[in-house]
C-alpha cells in the first residue's frame, strides 16, 4: 500500500507539471494566434509573408524538434545558458500552438462575407466596432470545432516534454516502467482519459450555449 501511495503522489506530482504545461500554453498562445493571424491577413505585404513563412516553418516541423531546439539552440548558438527545462518547453509549446491557432483564426475570419462588414458600415459602426460586435461572435461560433481539437491534441502532445527530461506524468510512469512497474502506465492514461473528458464536456457545453447565434 505504501507503494500505491508513494508512485500516486509522484503522479500526481507529474500531472500538475503536465497542467501546468498545458495551461501555461493555451493562456499564451491563444492571444498571441491572433497577432499572427492578424499579420498573414495584413496589407503590409513585407509584414504578411514574414508571418506566413513563420507560420509554414513551425506547422511544417515537429514540436518535438522545436522543444529541443528551444533547449539547446540559445546555449550552443549564442552561449546563453541553457533555459530552465519547464521554460523551454512552454516557449516551444506557445510558438507552436499559436501557429496553429493563427490558421484557425484566419480560417475563421475569411469565412465570414463582405455583407457583413458592409451591414457595420450602414449602420455607422467603426471598423473596430464592427469587428468586435458583429464579426467576432460569428468567428467564435465557426472556430469553437477546431479550436476544441487542436486544445485536446495539446492535452496529449504535454507529454513531448520527457524529451528535454521534464517531470511530467508520463516521464514519472515511463521511469517506474522501466524498474519492472507497469501499472503506473496505465494509471497514467486514466488521468489523460478525464482530462480529455472533463474538455468534451466544456466544449459541448459551450457549442450548445453558441446554438442561438446561427450562422
Amino acid at each position: 500500500m505504501s507503494l500505491f501511495i508513494e508512485v500516486s503522489l509522484d503522479l500526481l506530482k507529474g500531472f500538475g507539471v503536465t497542467c501546468e504545461i498545458f495551461f501555461a500554453t493555451l493562456v499564451c498562445s491563444l492571444p498571441l494566434g491572433l497577432v499572427l493571424a492578424f499579420g498573414s491577413m495584413s496589407r503590409f505585404k513585407p509584414l504578411r509573408y514574414v508571418v506566413k513563412v513563420f507560420v509554414w516553418v513551425i506547422r511544417g516541423t515537429p514540436l518535438m524538434l522545436q522543444v529541443i531546439v528551444m533547449y539547446f539552440g540559445p546555449a550552443l548558438l549564442f552561449g546563453w545558458g541553457f533555459l530552465e527545462r519547464i521554460l523551454a518547453v512552454i516557449i516551444a509549446f506557445v510558438i507552436n500552438y499559436s501557429c496553429y491557432f493563427s490558421e484557425i483564426y484566419r480560417g475563421g475570419i475569411e469565412s465570414i462575407s463582405k455583407g457583413q462588414y458592409e451591414a457595420g458600415q450602414v449602420l455607422g459602426m467603426t471598423k473596430t466596432q464592427i469587428f468586435f460586435k458583429v464579426v467576432l461572435l460569428q468567428v467564435i461560433k465557426r472556430i469553437i470545432p477546431p479550436m476544441s481539437n487542436e486544445i485536446i491534441t495539446l492535452v496529449k502532445d504535454t507529454s513531448l516534454a520527457r524529451v528535454i527530461i521534464v517531470e511530467e506524468i508520463l516521464k514519472v510512469a515511463y521511469d517506474y516502467a522501466a524498474e519492472g512497474l507497469i501499472w503506473p502506465l496505465f494509471y497514467t492514461a486514466v488521468y489523460y482519459l478525464i482530462f480529455v473528458g472533463v474538455l468534451t464536456l466544456l466544449f459541448g457545453f459551450i457549442e450548445k450555449k453558441l446554438n442561438y447565434f446561427r450562422v
